[in-house]
């Protein structure tokens, strides 16, 4: 077996690995305390015995010394790789806490939907409607400038106004289901009725 595997026969360090890997595994297991390191152990372990393959000795025994000596040397580099890591990033000085701003996200979302839906009842009311409640509310004209700016009587501003409110008002009504809805709180199921079926 030693000769093959000096030899670089791979069938002889695949039936290397399956007699020894679990002893690996269990010294590794042993050394570390963690089972995610006695893993890694296996693993650098037989890449270092089949990089250090020529450097076996012909003659001798069970291999399984050999194969612990290289595991001991690897979980001992590979605890002071993590040792260092650890204090390389306990150096690294502390950022300051960033504010939560799920609150402003959530704000932000509830707002493009209520302007979505205030754009959609805008789209639904005629020219005219349109006009008036844009020189109105938000051109902040009264009644008589809006009414010379459109070139038509004050009642027709007024009537025209008070239709846009209203079909804006009937538009822009949310629909009444079970759950929270803006600004109440309410049952999120609704009762269930039992009956025959």
């Amino acid at each position: 077996m030693r000769k093959r595997i000096r030899a670089g026969d791979h069938d002889a360090f695949g039936e290397l690995f399956d007699a020894y890997a679990r002893s690996v595994y269990n010294h590794a297991y042993r050394l570390a305390g963690e089972w995610t390191v006695a893993e890694d152990v296996v693993s650098l372990t037989f890449l270092d015995a089949w990089r250090l393959r020529e450097k076996l000795d012909e003659d001798g025994g069970s291999l399984r010394p050999w194969l612990l000596g290289i595991a001991t040397n690897v979980t001992r580099n590979t605890r002071r790789a993590a040792r260092r890591h650890a204090a390389a990033v306990a150096r690294i000085p502390r950022g300051e806490p960033l504010d939560d701003f799920a609150d402003e996200v959530a704000g932000r979302i509830d707002d493009a939907a209520q302007l979505a839906l205030v754009r959609g009842a805008f789209a639904k009311l005629r020219r005219a409607e349109r006009e008036v409640l844009a020189l109105c509310v938000w051109g902040g004209l009264d009644y008589a400038a809006a009414a010379e700016a459109l070139g038509v009587p004050v009642g027709t501003v007024r009537s025209r106004l008070s239709r846009a409110r209203t079909k804006l008002a009937k538009y822009t009504e949310l629909p009444q289901i079970y759950g929270q809805m803006r600004g109440d709180r309410i049952t999120a199921v609704g009762p269930l009725r039992e009956g025959n079926r």
